[in-house]
């Protein structure tokens, strides 16, 4: 297999699983303590502990394969805010290259999600007709306002 190519696409719940444990070592190499939570839990993947400051926080990770800065959430992200609660969004690239990591408190993520599927649903289709309302929701960081954001976490 050429290694500077994409990656093989990868089942949804491998993506998830690979996310999630490169996650974990990041935040370790960063001086946390992290744990990856049982499947079980839908809304908390690691919670995490910052070694030096004995803080303490809860972390969803969210991860595409497609390289690109959009992740797929449902309407549940509108609701779930909490200040010790981040979203770790990751993107990966090719084989070689080290995944892209987006760290966002979950109160922007709540915020955000919930504005632009309110302008989504006002928006007209491609054929001028009205959108019908989903649980699917976006969120993106084209510009990478939240790219290593990794300081988010004090």
């Amino acid at each position: 297999m050429d290694k500077t190519k994409n990656l093989d696409k990868l089942s949804k719940g491998i993506t998830g699983i690979a996310g999630e444990y490169l996650v974990a070592g990041e935040l370790s190499r960063r001086d946390f303590m992290a744990s990856i939570t049982l499947r079980n839990n839908d809304s908390i993947d690691i919670h995490a502990s910052k070694l030096s400051t004995n803080k303490i926080f809860a972390i969803q990770v969210k991860t595409t394969q497609s390289g690109r800065r959009n992740w797929m959430l449902n309407k549940k992200a509108e609701s779930i805010k909490a200040d010790n609660l981040f979203y770790v969004f990751v993107s990966f690239k090719k084989l070689l290259e080290r995944p892209e990591y987006f760290i966002v408190p979950s109160t922007i993520v709540a915020d955000t999600v919930k504005k632009e599927h309110a302008l989504w649903l006002l928006t007209p289709g491609e054929k001028g007709q009205q959108h019908k309302d989903t649980h699917v929701r976006n969120f993106n960081d084209k510009k990478g306002d939240f790219l290593e954001k990794w300081d988010l976490l004090t």
